[in-house]
């Protein structure tokens, strides 16, 4: 269950406080959206106490045609049930029974000039956001080509230097030594810095850089869509390395797999050059167009030419 502060949601999603509950956080376990018109009419069988509740024109007119004693005793019997807040949209009249009862139970009020299915769609969005599985690991994240490639590998091993570079020929860097990475309902996975870290890179012998400041706003990004994972490793002899590219390594981050390439490092070696490429040839993969299959396709054709002919020959 995820807990969000009264104060952070309201100021996230530009919400006014009519009444705030004593509890200054909200526990929330779903980002579905329940709009109580049922329970308003008295049917509170399979009513989920975990949703955020918000009440519209629909649910707000259905109160109006109310009695007084009626309205104030279908408002008490929905405030007596725990819910984590209450939103009413299109800055309605707040009823009075709905702060008298807000009071009594407890219960977070909130009001917002959002139309009701606005505020439905930013809420689920945040929520979903907020409740996303996540982690916290160690490495470099950077854009390419419009690629989101995350860089793994021992410490030292030149992930910092490298992403340096990209940034130095045009691509963007957004996280440093520490990324996290967010995996939404459609198996993306986003990754992002976190706040202290964001813009800064560390460079051993030259200390903390800001690289928003040094190359402007177009070098940094605040979050990008992890599409695949490199691993720097200092080269190891006698160690195979894949030099066709045939067989394509994954890697899994939050359950989902990633394409993964490990590129050996090696004195001379230009890794942001490396990186660019392997970014180009995994875009063309992923349009359908494999150079390592072309050419072990070609291979296989001229050596079965080759063969045939010294067939035809010896015939």
């Amino acid at each position: 269950m995820l807990g969000i502060s009264v104060q952070q949601i309201c100021q996230d999603l530009k919400l006014e406080i009519i009444h705030k509950s004593s509890n200054e956080v909200i526990e929330i376990s779903s980002s579905e959206i329940n709009r109580p018109g049922l329970q308003l009419c008295g049917f509170y069988d399979y009513f989920d106490q975990d949703r955020v509740q918000i009440i519209g024109k629909a649910e707000w007119s259905y109160l109006s045609s109310l009695s007084k004693e009626q309205r104030q005793k279908r408002i008490e019997d929905f405030f007596s049930y725990y819910f984590p807040c209450l939103i009413v949209a299109w800055n309605l009249e707040i009823y009075d029974e709905m702060l008298e009862y807000a009071k009594k139970y407890d219960r977070n009020l909130f009001a917002t000039p959002l139309h009701t299915t606005q505020v439905m769609n930013k809420m689920i969005n945040y929520l979903n956001d907020k409740l996303a599985p996540n982690i916290k690991t160690h490495g470099v994240l950077v854009e390419v080509y419009g690629i989101g490639i995350f860089i793994i590998g021992a410490s030292g091993v030149g992930k910092s230097e490298t992403a340096m570079e990209l940034v130095n020929r045009g691509h963007r860097l957004i996280a440093d030594d520490l990324v996290e990475i967010k995996k939404l309902e459609d198996n993306r996975l986003i990754g992002s810095a976190p706040e202290m870290l964001k813009h800064f890179i560390e460079l051993r012998g030259v200390g903390i850089v800001d690289v928003k400041t040094l190359y402007g706003v177009g070098a940094v990004k605040n979050a990008v869509d992890i599409k695949m994972v490199i691993e720097l490793e200092e080269w190891k002899e006698g160690k195979y390395y894949d030099r066709l590219g045939i067989d394509t390594e994954f890697t899994e981050i939050l359950g989902v797999s990633l394409p993964k390439v490990t590129i050996p490092v090696m004195p001379g070696r230009n890794l942001s050059i490396i990186v660019e490429t392997a970014a180009r040839n995994h875009r063309e993969k992923i349009m359908g167009y494999n150079a390592a299959k072309v050419f072990v396709d070609k291979v296989y054709q001229m050596t079965t030419h080759n063969s045939d002919k010294k067939e035809n020959e010896e015939e």
